[in-house]
């Protein structure tokens, strides 16, 4: 590199031992790195998880969706359309008002019918229809539920991405201020050149490593435009760093919480009641339906008119072949529905606790970090650092402790990540997390 090719002036040894220790205590203490951000990041995750449910492509569809349903049950109420009729009756010719002066069966004749479902049945099709508008209801709930779900995972990757850009581009920083210790002290014959080409080495990683954060994070930044339904090319949505969310739920009321707000259970149960509504309507298929018809005939002069009430009945003559398979068909229906939403309350209950174990083992693994791991690496990064400026370690150790520092920070935010991803995702079973 252009940069390491340079020749310095070569301090002297007092001038080296003031420069590395003014290194040892450029480098940040414990937890320096893992401050609690800033208040407002909650809510303005929180204004862009609203601005989801209210603007997502797929949170709308299904909105108009429930609203289309909700028109469905006044129509199934509603009795079928009557039918009109015009009759012309004449004898000896086609021609209308033919033998009109001189036949009397001749006609004119006015009628209207209206068929009539078997008692009960109005009633329960738009039963079955209130049904299928909960069931779009609960659609359009767990619609919303899924938007909010990738926007907070989204969400939660670019603060991840974020931070850990931000921690490579410092450590970066770091790391060539130990290079420069290292071709100070080759200059001085104190150490091999290996030592500075592999500083080098571990800064063109880095940069390999932002590179690849760049990438990801303009990836991510088109996958949450598009979950809040804004344009691709519209600004940038500023993260912010994020701390963990406290929960404390027992099984109990984890249980109790998946019964009462799962939409996927709640979409299951809502199916079993509409299965349960079409099987008592399937077995009043062996109900006749019927028709009221009434009809005024115009005659010729001289004739009295004529009057007719017709009344028919669609009578279920092949039952065994229609309704009773039927009544079967919508009773394995039933049993379906009431298997599915078994397995339903089973598979979100696994779910949410699922969740639950990774959000709790998580949390105790964030606290190894911040209490444990991360001060111990720190700490042993700053005594390779005072060893190495008496030539009591290998600048191995040095490059070793500082690779160590970086990963375990990482790893930190990492696992933060992965522990508010795990909160989003029980949100998603249960709703808000109380």
């Amino acid at each position: 590199m252009e940069r390491t090719n340079r020749l310095a002036p070569e301090p002297g040894p007092l001038g080296l031992i003031l420069f590395l220790l003014a290194l040892v205590m450029s480098f940040p203490a414990s937890g320096q790195q893992l401050t609690s951000p800033p208040p407002g990041a909650s809510s303005e995750l929180d204004t862009l998880v609203r601005e989801a449910m209210e603007r997502n492509p797929s949170v709308v569809a299904a909105r108009n969706h429930w609203e289309a349903l909700r028109h469905v049950p006044t129509q199934m109420r509603t009795l079928p359309d009557p039918q009109i009729q015009l009759q012309e009756f004449t004898v000896g010719s086609p021609k209308p008002a033919a033998g009109y002066e001189t036949s009397d069966f001749y006609y004119t004749g006015l009628g209207v019918s209206q068929d009539i479902p078997g008692p009960g049945k109005l009633r329960l099709q738009a039963e079955i229809a209130e049904q299928d508008a909960e069931i779009g209801h609960h659609q359009y709930e767990a619609a919303q539920r899924l938007a909010a779900e990738k926007v907070r995972e989204a969400y939660f990757e670019l603060s991840y991405l974020t931070q850990t850009l931000s921690l490579l581009e410092r450590s970066r920083g770091e790391l060539l201020q130990v290079e420069r210790i290292a071709q100070t002290r080759y200059r001085l014959g104190l150490t091999e050149a290996q030592d500075v080409l592999k500083a080098q080495l571990e800064a063109t990683q880095m940069l390999n490593e932002i590179e690849h954060h760049h990438r990801a994070m303009r990836q991510l930044q088109a996958e949450l435009k598009a979950e809040l339904g804004r344009d691709l090319d519209s600004p940038d949505i500023v993260v912010r760093e994020i701390e963990p969310t406290q929960i404390g739920l027992s099984e109990t009321r984890l249980a109790r919480a998946v019964q009462e707000n799962s939409t996927d259970l709640m979409v299951a149960q809502a199916m079993q009641e509409r299965s349960e509504k079409a099987l008592v309507l399937a077995r009043k298929s062996y109900i006749p339906d019927f028709t009221l018809g009434y009809s005024y005939e115009k005659t010729g002069p001289g004739f009295r008119d004529y009057y007719m009430l017709t009344i028919g009945a669609r009578v279920p003559l092949y039952f065994w072949r229609k309704q009773t398979p039927a009544i079967e068909q919508a009773a394995l229906d039933l049993a379906a529905a009431q298997s599915r939403t078994r397995a339903e309350e089973l598979n979100s209950l696994a779910s949410a606790k699922e969740q639950l174990v990774t959000i709790e083992a998580s949390a105790r693994v964030l606290r190894i970090y911040r209490q444990g791991l991360i001060p111990q690496a720190e700490g042993s990064l700053q005594a390779a650092l005072a060893a190495y400026r008496v030539a009591k370690v290998d600048f191995q150790t040095v490059i070793s402790a500082f690779v160590d520092l970086l990963n375990l920070q990482q790893s930190y935010y990492r696992e933060l990540a992965d522990h508010e991803i795990a909160v989003a995702r029980l949100k998603q079973i249960i709703g808000e997390v109380q």
